[in-house]
């Protein structure tokens, strides 16, 4: 009777082994004296992380993209926690249609998603591609991911509470900073990071958008091209591999601890 579960955690340990033993060499050659990433390896060094360090453009493009992920990160949010307070709330007409125009980033490719947007802008709008064609850009495929986050932890509190203040002379507004915002924190504070994540890291759009200004992706990709640049490129590679798992494993604990903080049991 246990061959069932035996051969489905060997399928799945096998599994995570193909999909993420290719990523975890990549912090392995970053420490590699040579500039080619092949076995065997040939001595312990931290050359190419003082030479990322050093490098101006990479600091360039490493701004540009925090300065897009931090902004992306608020307004996604915010949009998110009013679409997910809509949602929560009241039963609009038309819910459906409009919640699959909001998710619909989701399933489309970012390549499609970039090259109409590249033509919106550009053909119909004359819109000038800088950072902010970026920002737009991945606030419209951070939305979505921002409001399924908070959808879960508002469905997950007692909305008595609220009925509560409101019964108790609070204003719609006070209401929501003193119950609402404080007990939708942790899913806000989720939503913040997973979006910051998915802005950091997205190339397909910043690469259609982003005209003469680098982001970090683009800059990565851009440093394939020459041989003697792989192991500051791999440091770079491995960085962002690191923070971006922070993030999205820290982001995910704050979501669950909402999640948990579910209406109180009834007698």
């Amino acid at each position: 009777m246990r061959k069932g579960p035996d051969l489905l955690t060997a399928y799945g340990i096998l599994f995570l082994v193909f999909l993420y033993a290719p990523v975890l060499l990549l912090p392995l050659f970053s420490f590699n004296d040579a500039t080619v990433a092949v076995f065997p390896l040939k001595g312990f060094t931290l050359k190419a992380y003082v030479q990322m360090i050093n490098n101006p453009q990479l600091l360039t493009a490493l701004k540009n993209s925090l300065v897009v992920a931090v902004s992306v990160s608020l307004v996604s949010t915010t949009f998110g926690l009013l679409a997910a307070m809509g949602v929560t709330r009241y039963k609009l007409p038309g819910q459906g249609p409009v919640m699959g125009g909001i998710m619909l980033p989701l399933v489309v490719p970012s390549i499609i998603l970039s090259v109409a947007l590249l033509v919106v802008l550009r053909q119909v709008f004359d819109i000038p591609l800088t950072l902010w064609t970026v920002g737009a850009g991945h606030v419209l495929i951070c939305v979505p991911f921002s409001m399924l986050v908070l959808m879960s932890r508002l469905e997950g509190f007692d909305r008595s509470l609220e009925e509560a203040s409101s019964d108790l002379g609070e204003s719609a507004w006070m209401t929501f900073w003193r119950v609402t915002f404080p007990l939708a924190m942790p899913g806000i504070v989720a939503s913040l990071l997973m979006s910051f994540t998915i802005s950091l890291d997205e190339y397909v759009m910043a690469f259609f958008l982003s005209g003469v200004d680098q982001t970090l992706p683009i800059f990565l990709y851009s440093q394939l091209r020459f041989p003697q640049r792989l192991p500051m490129t791999l440091a770079l590679g491995t960085t962002i591999l690191v923070i971006s798992t922070f993030i999205v494993v820290f982001s995910e604990i704050l979501r669950r601890r909402g999640v948990q903080s579910t209406k109180p049991t009834g007698l």
